[in-house]
């Protein structure tokens, strides 16, 4: 899609967080333009998300993933659909993580979370730069946050 902010595309990423408590955590990390965010917030909740504060609930949300590729996000019991519109790869490591938990947090940001030009920058000043971002959204309210089950199923043809 290519039309500006307010029609702009879901931006995914996959991270894998380390805990102090047991295995390694397997993150989705989604943002939509405004123009989705409405829709998206309203599936999340209706599958069990909440604000980004304490621990994230288990959810009826379930993260798709086929080989290598992150397929897609499905919310309310089966019914919404969220898909990327270019390949998103799972690392090995992302995969062991969502494996090992069997499950992943699904965190969903408010637009302009991600700054424009950030995959531009150093691999250090990109992660610096989004976590600065994603820390504020979270203390002003505006992430949301849960466990979905994860589907590892084979890759699809």
């Amino acid at each position: 899609m290519d039309g500006g902010p307010e029609q702009a595309p879901m931006v995914w990423a996959l991270a894998v967080r380390e805990t102090a408590d047991g295995p390694p955590l397997a993150e989705v990390i989604v943002e939509v333009g405004p123009a989705l965010h409405g829709e998206l917030v309203e599936n999340l909740v209706d599958s069990g998300f909440t604000l980004a504060a304490g621990e994230p609930p288990d959810t009826t949300g379930v993260v798709e993933v086929r080989g290598p590729l992150l397929a897609r996000l499905v919310l309310v019991g089966g019914r919404q659909v969220w898909e990327p519109a270019s390949p998103v790869m799972a690392s090995a490591g992302w995969v062991s993580a969502a494996e090992n938990r069997g499950s992943a947090i699904v965190l969903v940001v408010p637009p302009g979370t991600w700054p424009p030009g950030l995959m531009s920058l150093a691999p250090q000043e990109r992660i610096e730069l989004f976590t600065r971002g994603l820390e504020e959204a979270r203390a002003a309210g505006r992430v949301l946050h849960g466990a979905a089950a994860v589907d590892l199923g084979p890759a699809e043809v």
